[in-house]
């Protein structure tokens, strides 16, 4: 019989990241629960054979090449299903517990059966007091997707909250719910693919829940941070390109029409903004991505986003 829990960790070219987040997990997390399979995407570091050295007891899949954050962890997720594991636990190697965090959520989702996934209160690493993501929410008129960050209090870590989304960052999610559903899109690439997930399992009538009680640290953007040049800044360019279409797929798909002017201004405001921002430091590669991100998320055709059936979205 298998453990019920696949605790999935994508790494790419963060081996020390990777096994300090593997080593919190073995330190508090109760081991009998869960097997970690690490799923690594193309690290052109050595850090498949370095991490396989290190914990020769953890399951490794080797995904040969940079599939983005959507389609590396499917990899993992699908290998997940087929051994028959009750949930898959998604972490982001930057990331390190000190409580069992698998125990408390894994008790959390075999006692609401309605819940297809459960995130706990993820805080920064730098600074253990604040939040980094919370209850995940989406403000149609705006069009604004964002997540709470507000420290939760003495009353609000006694329960949980029905979150409008759940983070890829830290999350439990059903297996079941996922065959019904379908895994993440792998055409996000990343940005906004655990987003797109959480509304298709809502779509299929399951709840999403955040669980402030349970805590995790993150140190945030470790993959995204790279050695431009100094102008640029320290976060890949390439990323505005990836935020910005994939926000406007997803409010394409999932925004409501009525509010569709508003979207319209209040995007064209903040990116045109951001736009000028980049012009003005000189971060031309910034404004260039960020440009082709906003024609790829309006001129991409719906039928090469979104699959028609189930089937094709787990093949995607």
């Amino acid at each position: 019989m298998p453990k019920q829990v696949a605790l999935i960790l994508l790494n790419w070219n963060t081996p020390d990241y990777t096994a300090a987040c593997i080593q919190s997990l073995k330190q508090y997390c109760d081991e009998q629960l869960f097997d970690i399979i690490v799923a690594d995407n193309g690290s052109t570091d050595d850090s498949l054979a370095t991490l396989q050295t290190r914990f020769p007891g953890v399951k490794f899949i080797d995904n040969g090449g940079n599939l983005g954050f959507a389609e590396g962890n499917n990899r993992a997720l699908t290998y997940s299903i087929d051994n028959g594991y009750t949930y898959s636990l998604l972490i982001n190697t930057d990331t390190i517990v000190d409580e069992d965090i698998v125990t408390a959520l894994s008790l959390h989702l075999n006692s609401h059966p309605n819940a297809a996934a459960v995130q706990p209160a993820i805080y920064w690493m730098h600074d253990r007091s604040k939040i980094w993501n919370g209850e995940g929410n989406f403000n149609a008129v705006t069009g604004v997707v964002r997540s709470d960050t507000n420290t939760p209090g003495a009353n609000a870590i006694t329960s949980f909250k029905k979150a409008k989304w759940v983070t890829g960052c830290c999350v439990l999610l059903r297996n079941s719910a996922l065959k019904k559903s379908g895994l993440l899109n792998k055409q996000f690439f990343l940005y906004f693919e655990d987003v797109e997930l959480s509304y298709r399992l809502a779509a299929n009538g399951y709840e999403l829940h955040y669980l402030p009680s349970v805590k995790i640290y993150h140190e945030a953007g470790v993959s995204a941070k790279v050695s431009a040049p100094k102008k640029e800044g320290h976060l890949n360019p390439v990323i505005h390109y990836y935020v910005s279409r994939n926000h406007i797929w997803f409010l394409r798909k999932y925004g409501s029409a009525a509010f569709l002017p508003v979207n319209a201004l209040r995007n064209a405001l903040y990116y045109g903004a951001l736009y000028v921002y980049f012009k003005l430091r000189g971060r031309n590669q910034k404004a260039s991505n960020l440009i082709r991100g906003l024609k790829d998320g309006l001129l991409t055709p719906k039928n090469l986003i979104w699959p028609t059936d189930i089937d094709n979205i787990n093949n995607r």
